[in-house]
């Protein structure tokens, strides 16, 4: 054997261009090259013309490698998207061998040790696939389709079916999925009338979602199979203290709608009394529980208004905000609490330096007096309250005529003061 040596001159050795900065040549792809070369080196048939392929092989030959892809992702070994195929069903097929009621009787088994476990969603995918197996025998019955199945296995499956469907709504309770609970109770029931389960079930989750009379009605027909079930005893005394706490839920919600309605009449007669007139915008402004209410007692007649108010100072841009404001009530009441002003470094708003102003129906103003009581005011008949507040314009006195004349200019020009 000769030993050819590799020397240490490095230099001599030409290094080719790498493979990417060779321009490929345009041809088939890979697949369908290794396809086409295993094809040439097939051995001959006796004949000598036609190479000998496997079945498979021979099938694919000549074909693009998408094409080849195509045919192999039918295949259940191969596939890479879920379609449905005669193939793919019976790949499936093979993990239930044996009778239907034996595989759904198995999947029954594993979803009650599940549920001992409590372990409800496994429990609850067990019992589906029992369902699963059973309603394909019951369809395929349906169509007319023979199957070895006399009438006492016939009979097994559908007592093994129901079992699975009470199995599957006692999952779908624990797991809080109501609707699906008394889906699968009704199922149950249309198959045996008297399955007491099924109406327990079915009440519980019923009464979870609120439904009392449903709720009762399926614990009465279940009573009326077993009079003596403590399960049912037990749901139907919770629907009796449901059903009282809805009934008084709905008494309360009645009484404070009858006094809403009540308080309601008695301020619209309260205002339509004083002559007091109210507007109300498309948007009005966000102010919690502040409203024109008569206090202390919203029904009493001979209750004062109280309003929300706002005072605007206009030539500071600011503004204090009077959540009750009495009929009763005079501006000087309110300013002496509220004066002096944190931002009047100058000192201009005193009680006896300011001047107070409320816009009239026309958009004109008003001099309003700070001893003058807001329901003197509001009762002039020029003046109303829009969404629910009072508003007051306060300017100091040095400064008032020349706001009054902006004012007016503005409005004159169609602009907000």
């Amino acid at each position: 054997m000769k030993i050819e040596e590799i020397t240490d001159d490095l230099a001599s050795i030409k290094v080719s261009e790498p493979p990417h900065a060779i321009e490929p040549v345009p041809g088939p792809d890979l697949l369908t090259q290794a396809m086409n070369y295993a094809s040439s080196k097939a051995p001959a048939t006796q004949d000598g013309t036609t190479p000998s392929l496997p079945p498979g092989l021979a099938a694919m030959k000549g074909k693009s490698g998408e094409e080849i892809l195509k045919d192999l992702n039918k295949h259940p070994l191969f596939m890479t998207d879920l379609e449905e195929n005669d193939e793919l069903e019976a790949f499936k097929a093979l993990a239930y061998e044996g009778a239907p009621a034996e595989v759904a009787q198995g999947f029954k088994e594993r979803g009650n040790e599940s549920f001992k476990e409590r372990g409800w969603k496994d429990a609850k995918e067990f019992y589906g696939k029992a369902i699963q197996v059973l309603l394909l025998e019951v369809r395929k019955r349906q169509a007319g389709e023979k199957t070895e199945a006399d009438d006492d296995e016939i009979k097994r499956e559908i007592a093994i079916l129901e079992a699975c469907l009470v199995n599957r709504a006692a999952c779908h309770l624990e797991l809080k999925n109501y609707r699906s609970c008394t889906q699968d109770c009704a199922s149950a029931l249309r198959m045996n009338g008297r399955n007491v389960k099924a109406f327990y079930r079915s009440a519980k989750a019923l009464l979870a979602l609120g439904k009392v009379l449903e709720a009762d009605d399926a614990c009465a027909r279940g009573l009326a199979v077993d009079p003596d079930n403590k399960a049912l005893q037990g749901v139907a005394q919770e629907i009796i203290k449901k059903n009282e706490a809805v009934t008084a839920k709905k008494r309360k919600e009645l009484e404070r709608e009858t006094r809403r309605r009540q308080e309601n009449t008695t301020l619209r007669a309260a205002l339509k009394a004083r002559g007091i007139k109210t507007r109300k915008t498309a948007q009005p402004p966000e102010m919690e529980d502040a409203k024109i209410q008569l206090v202390p007692d919203p029904v009493d007649p001979t209750s004062t208004l109280s309003f929300p108010a706002v005072l605007l100072y206009p030539l500071h841009l600011e503004s204090d905000f009077v959540k009750s404001f009495n009929e009763t009530d005079v501006l000087g009441d309110h300013l002496d609490y509220i004066f002096p002003l944190p931002w009047d470094r100058k000192k201009e708003y005193t009680m006896n330096g300011i001047d107070c102003y409320m816009e009239t129906t026309t958009g004109g103003l008003v001099k309003v007096g700070r001893k003058v009581s807001l329901l003197k005011v509001l009762s002039a008949g020029n003046i109303e309250v829009v969404d629910e507040v009072v508003r007051m314009f306060i300017v100091p006195q040095s400064k008032a005529a020349e706001w009054v004349q902006e004012h007016k200019k503005k409005r004159a020009a169609g602009k907000p003061a």
